[in-house]
């Protein structure tokens, strides 16, 4: 009868996940303190801010990858990711999407109160006089062609796992990467090709913090995917568990579209 009661106490009769106690909101919370700390000190040269930088970069990235695997553990080995946890959390990768758009929101805002009423400090005009803005035409309309193609590859990839056409969904989001990798590569050729920098007014601040940031958030989709790709090779994504790839998809088509933004409104018009 003991043994009986002991059983029935640890059946889970209800399809919920009761996540266990967990250290990877705080120190994911402290790592990124720590990078916004760093980045600000290391804005205005303080000494030892590259350290605090770094170091929060590198409990950033361990902490994503620690808490991912064992979400990966949950859902994959342990089961605890039923129908209604995934809708839970795909109704909380649909808030957190939007709250990346409101953090844009901000530069565009920032962007547009400056450039659609100069200031008589910088000329009344825009973008300011004395400033050779990069031509749009060139490596800005290549990178959104790369990533409007990698938006395809990764839609590719998406249908390829619903259809359990295993071979495609691993070539198309391999594909996939690649194009990020080359998006990033040709942002950091031309940032190191630009006539301006951060501190160059308005201008410089307002297109290197939103066109940073978006930069930084293709470098996390693309570990992201790296990670998806990763699990793909391992048998762990299926037809109707794959939740992981989704919020990657979602996530690399939000970076598609603020790219678009981007390029229009800040490259396009803001240089003309």
């Amino acid at each position: 009868m003991i043994s009986l009661v002991k059983v029935s106490k640890s059946v889970q009769r209800h399809p919920f996940h009761l996540v266990d106690p967990s250290p990877w909101p705080f120190l994911a919370s402290l790592a990124a303190f720590c990078c916004v700390i760093g980045l600000v000190l290391y804005m205005h040269a303080y000494k030892g801010a590259n350290l605090i930088l770094i170091n929060g970069f590198f409990l950033l990235f361990s902490t994503m990858f620690l808490w991912w695997r064992d979400i990966v553990r949950e859902s994959t080995y342990e089961g605890h990711h039923t129908g209604i946890v995934q809708r839970g959390l795909r109704f909380g990768t649909i808030l957190f999407i939007v709250s990346e758009i409101l953090f844009f929101f901000a530069f565009f805002w920032a962007f547009f109160h400056s450039s659609l009423s100069p200031a008589i400090e910088i000329g009344s005009v825009w973008p300011p006089k004395g400033l050779n803005v990069l031509n749009p035409w060139q490596i800005p309309l290549l990178n959104t062609l790369i990533l409007l193609l990698s938006g395809c590859t990764v839609t590719w990839c998406h249908h390829s796992i619903i259809s359990n056409l295993r071979g495609q969904s691993v070539i198309s989001l391999g594909f996939t990467i690649i194009l990020a990798i080359i998006f990033t590569g040709f942002q950091v050729f031309e940032y190191n090709m630009a006539d301006f920098r951060l501190s160059d007014g308005i201008y410089g601040s307002t297109f290197y913090m939103a066109t940073g940031f978006h930069g930084f958030h293709v470098f996390i989709g693309t570990l992201f995917l790296f990670i998806c790709l990763v699990r793909l090779f391992k048998y762990q994504l299926t037809q109707q568990h794959h939740f992981g790839f989704e919020a990657a998809a979602w996530y690399w088509h939000f970076v598609d579209v603020v790219w678009l933004f981007l390029f229009v409104s800040i490259y396009w018009w803001g240089g003309y």
